[in-house]
């Protein structure tokens, strides 16, 4: 792999300002393994302080809002997380998507916001388990994906979670990740045509230092986006060992 393997922990709406104690045990891991990208998705309310106590790891935001400014109350442009400290953001996740009523061109518009202002992005996909029982699950994440790019693959990353995988401790096989992450990457190359080979497509669900290698070491898997093992540092760094173990 040209790149290095980028594994991102999402904290969702987790950890007060104790838990920056985990961060900095990450921190000085990833300082001792640079053949991996690291990096943590604090709460918001995390990020400037994550950032001020961090050196060898990047930290981004869970969400932004596709606007510059304006009548939103509660939501965060990409231009203030940026101020605050965030080099990337993730969008699309299924967990806004569902509780949020996230449609495409809303994750596509916010992937464009966070662009705009040099930002990192990691866009989410993936698909329920009707759908997976279905037999459809590449066409279907393929056509949210398509749906979701943005212009550009300008710092972009694509994160594939089938959704029944997220915190259930269930994990697809690995013939089946292999062939969603062959089918994302066509959908990318005929995007972005020779930049899309290099948009790096990270497995998340349920992803643990037990199967961290196994998944790791299938073909267009470049990263993982880890969720409730990225909270603590015994159960982050097994998983960026692994990464840096890869050939």
């Amino acid at each position: 792999m040209s790149q290095r393997y980028y594994i991102v922990g999402n904290w969702k709406m987790n950890g007060m300002r104790a838990a920056l104690s985990e961060a900095r045990a990450i921190d000085r891991a990833a300082q001792r393994l640079p053949k991996v990208e690291v990096a943590i998705a604090p709460p918001v309310t995390l990020i400037a302080a994550m950032r001020e106590s961090s050196t060898g790891i990047g930290v981004g935001a869970q969400n932004c809002h596709h606007a510059e400014k304006g009548a939103h109350t509660g939501d965060l442009s990409a231009p203030m997380l940026r101020e605050a400290g965030a080099d990337f953001v993730i969008v699309g996740h299924s967990e806004r998507r569902a509780d949020h009523h996230e449609t495409n061109e809303q994750v596509k518009a916010k992937a464009e916001a966070a662009q705009a202002v040099d930002m990192g992005v990691i866009l989410c996909v993936g698909e329920s388990e009707a759908e997976r029982d279905s037999g459809e699950a590449e066409e279907v994440v393929a056509r949210q994906l398509a749906a979701s790019l943005p212009e550009t693959a300008q710092r972009l990353s694509v994160a594939y979670e089938p959704i029944w995988a997220i915190g259930t401790g269930r994990v697809p096989q690995v013939s089946d990740v292999a062939a969603m992450h062959k089918r994302l990457r066509a959908v990318l190359t005929d995007k972005y045509a020779e930049e899309g080979a290099d948009v790096r497509i990270l497995y998340g669900g349920s992803v643990k230092g037990e199967n961290a290698e196994e998944l790791l070491a299938v073909a267009e898997v470049g990263g993982a986006l880890v969720g409730g093992a990225s909270l603590t540092a015994d159960g982050f760094v097994p998983i960026i060992a692994a990464a840096a173990e890869q050939d």
